[in-house]
C-alpha cells in the first residue's frame, strides 16, 4: 500500500511552487524570442487586439513543450539547492533517507509532467500549430497601416510611390505631394505633382480615396517610330483631382487546410499515416522512373540509311561496328548536325534527370520532416525526466539556492542540450544522419551525465568541490603547500627538549643514508623504474618521524623555534616512484614511449626535489638543535 509521508508532501510542495514560477518565466522568455522573429512583419499593420491575443495564445501553446524541460531543470536545481543550503538535505540523509528516496515523490510527479508534455505535443500542439501558422500567414499578407512619413518615398501601396514634404497630423492634409504611378510599367510611369492633398480610406477598407489640389500630371506617350529616341509626353494641369486606388487593408484569414498539411500540425497517428503514404508514393514513382531510364534509348540518332541499319542488325557482334568510322566519313554539315543533336539530347536527358532527382529528393525531405516530428514528440517529453535527474543531484551537490548559481548552471546545461539537439535535427533534416540518431542524440549524450550526477550525489561525492580539483592539479604539477605554524594560546604538553636533539640526529642520519644509497640526483634507469616497488618505505618512515617531531615542537612558546619549523618542507612520499598503483599500467606506460618519457622526466624532477628536501631537513635540524641548546640553558 502506497503511503504518502509528510516529508513527501513537503518536497513536492517545495518543488511545484518553484516549478510553476519558473515555467511561466521560461514560457515568457521563449515567447519573446518567438515574437522577435516576426516583429518586422507584424509591426505597423494596425492589427486588432483579438488577432494579437490569438497570436500570443497559440504561440504560448506551441512553446509549452520546450519550456517544461528548462522549468523542470531550474526548479529541481533551486529546490535541492535550497535543501542543501538550509541543511535540510543533510538532516534527511542523517535520518537514514537516501537521495533516491528523497527524489522518489518528485520522480512520480515529473513522470506526470512527461505525460502532460506528450499530450500537449500530440493533441494540443498540432491544433495550435495549424492555427498559429494560418494566423501568421494571414498577418503577413495583410497590408500595412497607412502612415506616410515625411521626406522619404513610401512604397507600401502597390504600384505607387509617394513622397510628401510635410503632413498635418490633425487635419490629415499633405503638402508638396509627389506620386509615381507605375501601374502600366516603369517606362510608362505617370508622375503627379500637387501642392496639397489628402488620403482617405473607404468605408469597406478595400480602396483608398486620393484627393489632390493644384497640380500637374505627366504621362509618357508611345513613340510612333520604334527607332525614335525622343518619346513624347502629355502634361495635364488640374485644380482638383480625385482618384480611387485599390488597397485592401482589412484582415482576412487564409484557408487553414494549407497549414494543416504541415508536419508540425499532425499528431503521431497522422504523421505515421503520412509517412507510409509518402513512402508508398515515393517507391512507385522511383520504380516508374527507373523503368523509364532503363528502357529509354539515350544513344543519339546518326541519320543512318536503311542499308546501314540492316547491316548492323545482321552483325552477330554489334560492338564490332565502329561508330567513329561513320562519323569520320560524314560531311561537315552532317557532323555539325550530329554534334548539335547529341548536345540537345544530352541537355534533355540532364534536365529530365534533374527534375526526377528534385522530385524524389523533395519527397524524401518531407518523409524526414514527418519522422523528425514523430521522434520529437517523444524526445521533448522524456527530456523533462532527463533534466530532473540532472538538476536534482546537481542542486544537492552545489547546495546553493535562489536565482544565482542555479540559473547560471541551468542556462549552461540547456545551451549544451540545445546545441546538440539542433545539430542532430539539422543532420537528420538534411539526410546526413539517420533520423532517429539525430533526434535522440541530445538525450543520449546527457543521459550519462544525469546518471553520473545522481550516483555521485547519492554517494555524497565532492565532484564539484573546487578544492579537490585544485589539490589534484597541484599534486600533478608538483606544487606543494607551505607550513604555517602559529603560536598556540593554550599548551597542554610542552616539548621534551632533552629527547628531541637525539631524535633530530636520528632523522639527519636517516636522510644522509637515504641520499647516499639512492643517489637521487642521477637519472634513474628507464627500464628498472617501471618494475621497482610501488611504495618507498624509507621515505615514508622519514616523513613520519619528521611530522611527529614538528607536531611536538609546535607546542613550544619560542617564536624563533616556530619560525624555523616553518622552514621544513612537506615531503611527497610517492611522487618519485612509479605513477600507478596497478603493476600492468606502469608496464604499459613504459612501453608506450611518449607517455613513459613524460612520466620518466617527471619522476626524475621529483627525485631531484626530494634530494633538495633532504638537504633542507638536515640543515634545519642543525638550526633547531642550536635553538634548543639556548632554550635548555
Amino acid at each position: 500500500m502506497l503511503r504518502i509521508r509528510k516529508l513527501d508532501i513537503f518536497i513536492v510542495k517545495s518543488f511545484f511552487l518553484l516549478f510553476v514560477g519558473t515555467f511561466f518565466i521560461c514560457l515568457f522568455i521563449f515567447m519573446m524570442q518567438f515574437l522577435w522573429r516576426y516583429v518586422d512583419e507584424l509591426v505597423g499593420k494596425g492589427l486588432e487586439m483579438d488577432v494579437m491575443a490569438q497570436f500570443f495564445f497559440y504561440s504560448a501553446l506551441t512553446l509549452v513543450p520546450i519550456s517544461m524541460p528548462l522549468a523542470v531543470l531550474l526548479a529541481s536545481l533551486i529546490t535541492f539547492g535550497n535543501f542543501g543550503e538550509r541543511y535540510e538535505l543533510l538532516a534527511m540523509k542523517a535520518a537514514g533517507i537516501s537521495l533516491l528516496k528523497i527524489m522518489r515523490p518528485l520522480i512520480v510527479c515529473v513522470c506526470g509532467l512527461v505525460g502532460v508534455s506528450f499530450y500537449f505535443q500530440n493533441v494540443v500542439g498540432p491544433i495550435a500549430q495549424a492555427k498559429l501558422s494560418t494566423l501568421i500567414l494571414s498577418m503577413k499578407q495583410k497590408s500595412p497601416e497607412l502612415d506616410i512619413p515625411e521626406g522619404v518615398f513610401y512604397s507600401e501601396i502597390p504600384d505607387y510611390n509617394l513622397k510628401i514634404a510635410k503632413k498635418n497630423r490633425k487635419t490629415g492634409m499633405m503638402y508638396d505631394v509627389l506620386i509615381y504611378n507605375m501601374k502600366d510599367g516603369f517606362e510608362n510611369a505617370h508622375i503627379i505633382y500637387a501642392d496639397s492633398g489628402r488620403l482617405e480610406m473607404t468605408a469597406d477598407k478595400q480602396h483608398l480615396w486620393l484627393h489632390l489640389y493644384d497640380g500637374d500630371l505627366f504621362e509618357n506617350l508611345k513613340a510612333q517610330n520604334l527607332k525614335s529616341q525622343n518619346v513624347p509626353y502629355r502634361r495635364e494641369s488640374f485644380r482638383e483631382k480625385h482618384t480611387i486606388i485599390e488597397f485592401n487593408s482589412d484582415f482576412n484569414m487564409v484557408d487553414g487546410d494549407i497549414m494543416g498539411r504541415q508536419s508540425g500540425a499532425k499528431n503521431m497517428n497522422q504523421l505515421q499515416a503520412s509517412i507510409d503514404s509518402m513512402a508508398l508514393v515515393g517507391d512507385s514513382i522511383g520504380r516508374k522512373y527507373y523503368q523509364e531510364i532503363s528502357e529509354s534509348n539515350f544513344r543519339p540518332s546518326y541519320k543512318l540509311t536503311k542499308a546501314d541499319t540492316v547491316k548492323i542488325t545482321e552483325m552477330k557482334d554489334v560492338g564490332v561496328y565502329n561508330i567513329d568510322s561513320l562519323y569520320d566519313v560524314a560531311s561537315l554539315t552532317q557532323k555539325q548536325k550530329i554534334i548539335s543533336a547529341a548536345a540537345r539530347n544530352a541537355d534533355d536527358i540532364a534536365n529530365n534527370l534533374s527534375f526526377k532527382t528534385y522530385e524524389m529528393n523533395g519527397n524524401d525531405y518531407q518523409i524526414r520532416r514527418h519522422k523528425i516530428e514523430w521522434h520529437r514528440k517523444i524526445t521533448y517529453s522524456l527530456s523533462c525526466l532527463l533534466f530532473f535527474f540532472i538538476g536534482a543531484p546537481l542542486g544537492g551537490i552545489i547546495r546553493k539556492g535562489g536565482l544565482g548559481m542555479p540559473v547560471i548552471v541551468s542556462v549552461l546545461v540547456f545551451i549544451i542540450y540545445y546545441i546538440i539537439d539542433n545539430t542532430g535535427y539539422k543532420m537528420a533534416r538534411d539526410g546526413r544522419w539517420i533520423v532517429w540518431m539525430g533526434m535522440w542524440m541530445s538525450n543520449a549524450v546527457l543521459a550519462p551525465l544525469g546518471f553520473f550526477l545522481t550516483y555521485k550525489s547519492n554517494k555524497d561525492s565532492v565532484v564539484l568541490n573546487a578544492d579537490a580539483y585544485i589539490h589534484w592539479i597541484k599534486k600533478t604539477v608538483g606544487i606543494r603547500s607551505v607550513r604555517h605554524l602559529f603560536k598556540k594560546e593554550v599548551i597542554i604538553n610542552d616539548p621534551d627538549y632533552y629527547r628531541i636533539p637525539g631524535d633530530l640526529v636520528l632523522l639527519t642520519n636517516k636522510c644522509q643514508e637515504y641520499m647516499k644509497q639512492n643517489r637521487l640526483t642521477k637519472a634513474p634507469n628507464y627500464f628498472k623504474l617501471w618494475m621497482a616497488a610501488e611504495r618507498d618505505d624509507e621515505v615514508v618512515a622519514i616523513n613520519e618521524l619528521l611530522e611527529k617531531l614538528v607536531e611536538e615542537m609546535s607546542n613550544t612558546k619560542s617564536a624563533t623555534l616556530l619560525n624555523t619549523l616553518n622552514n621544513y618542507p612537506i615531503l611527497s612520499v610517492s611522487a618519485h616512484v612509479r605513477p600507478f598503483h596497478i603493476y600492468w599500467l606502469n608496464l604499459a606506460a613504459g612501453i608506450v614511449f611518449p607517455v613513459g618519457l613524460f612520466f620518466y622526466f617527471r619522476i626524475w624532477a621529483f627525485r631531484i626535489r626530494l634530494s633538495k628536501d633532504m638537504g633542507q631537513i638536515i640543515k634545519n635540524n642543525e638550526q633547531i638543535q642550536f635553538i634548543i641548546q639556548n632554550i635548555n640553558k
